[in-house]
């Protein structure tokens, strides 16, 4: 069996600058690295600026490498434009594993049928609160009083294609939340058929109300023929991080590491890497979106990645001579802008080897397929349904 590995991290919303067709999903401005960046007057980033993250878009306080001996020890580096329809994690880590959501998943801006809710609600035993458009954090400050009164689940969504179902752990229960999410993902079919429906637990008072790690989302199952499978076909395990698998319904993944947070995060992927010698390990870091940009919290935003800069000198000694470490994002998410929402955005790609042509330019990929059919192609494993290997650019093929 091949030793080979990839190491694939998703930094949850870390976007690279307005894509083409951002005034259709009207992004137009949003630039979650480059704004922050500004916002903050510059961002400490060594590390990934070693790799190339400056080359990729500009970038206060990364300036891009120049000096041939600089890029001589780089990874490769470039930005990669969305083909699916959508801006939100289903559909970028779908299209990153290969499959692009070309047809899409349904919104509710003005909240969910009627008939749909009525059906949920009888099937619960229980009326719901809510059946709007609003941002988490916000909804249960708004709602979280009467929640705690009545005991009615907050149903809410967003400008993704989610239900979510929002509600204290002491007034429902984990497992009953659970069991909430599991009777909307049935009824969600169809015509109905949202991306994710997804369990969103608090605790606190009135006032001080906080979400937990308790999160859990219920997917759509994931198209046939994707990164996650092709690994899997040819005997080579498949190892989640964080929320991968529930991004992909727990399909075709041999292990699974849950997270808190982004910390236990990057803890998480070097257990797995002490524990798996090869195939694909894939990690989600989730507070760069859930925390900060959902919240439009810049300066917690710049520290979390500046966080991860520091991590990984951490990282770095766990790699072995036949990994490939890749490094992109699923969206964007500004917190700079007015905005709560996700943002149709390039995203980075940084990819690091040890036999590599290094300071490689991998210009603008024309979708985020491109770094699944990378990694496959690495691995050994069948070609996906979409995207093109930039193998033999950086002298792997």
């Amino acid at each position: 069996m091949t030793e080979k590995r990839v190491i694939l991290i998703v930094l949850d919303s870390v976007g690279a600058g307005e894509a083409p067709d951002a005034a259709a999903y009207g992004d137009v401005g949003s630039n979650t690295l480059g704004n922050i960046a500004k916002a903050v007057g510059g961002l400490n980033l060594p590390n990934l600026q070693r790799l190339g993250l400056g080359n990729i878009l500009p970038l206060l306080g990364v300036p891009p490498l120049t000096e041939p001996a600089d890029l001589a020890q780089a990874g490769a580096f470039g930005k990669m434009q969305e083909i699916s329809c959508g801006k939100d994690t289903t559909a970028g880590h779908w299209e990153l594993a290969g499959t692009p959501i070309l047809r899409p998943l349904p919104t509710y801006p003005d909240g969910f049928p009627a008939d749909l809710l009525a059906e949920f609600e009888k099937q619960i035993g229980r009326c719901t609160l809510g059946n709007i458009t609003a941002s988490g954090t916000v909804i249960i400050e708004q709602l979280g009083e009467e929640h705690l009164r009545t005991g009615r689940p907050i149903v809410y969504t967003s400008a993704d294609s989610v239900f979510q179902i929002a509600a204290h752990e002491q007034v429902i229960p984990l497992p009953q939340l659970y069991e909430m999410c599991a009777v909307a993902r049935r009824l969600l079919v169809g015509e109905h058929g949202v991306g994710r429906v997804i369990a969103r637990p608090f605790v606190g008072e009135p006032g001080s109300f906080r979400r937990t790690a308790n999160r859990r989302d219920f997917s759509l199952l994931p198209p046939a023929g994707n990164l996650l499978e092709a690994v899997q076909s040819i005997g080579l395990p498949v190892v989640a991080i964080g929320k991968i698998h529930d991004i992909f319904a727990d399909q075709h993944i041999d292990f699974s590491y849950p997270t808190e947070n982004n910390a236990d995060g990057m803890t998480k992927i070097l257990t797995a890497m002490a524990s798996h010698a090869s195939g694909l390990i894939w990690a989600n870091l989730v507070d760069f979106d859930m925390q900060f940009g959902h919240r439009n919290d810049v300066a917690g935003y710049a520290a979390a990645l500046q966080a991860f800069d520091a991590w990984l000198p951490q990282l770095w000694p766990a790699l072995r001579p036949q990994d490939l470490l890749l490094i992109t994002a699923d969206h964007g998410n500004d917190p700079t802008t007015p905005s709560t929402d996700h943002s149709r955005e390039y995203v980075p790609v940084i990819a690091q080897a040890a036999a590599m042509r290094h300071g490689v330019d991998l210009g603008v990929r024309s979708c985020f397929a491109d770094l699944g059919a990378t990694a496959a192609a690495y691995l050994g494993a069948a070609e996906l349904p979409a995207g093109r290997s930039f193998l033999p650019e950086i002298g792997l093929a």
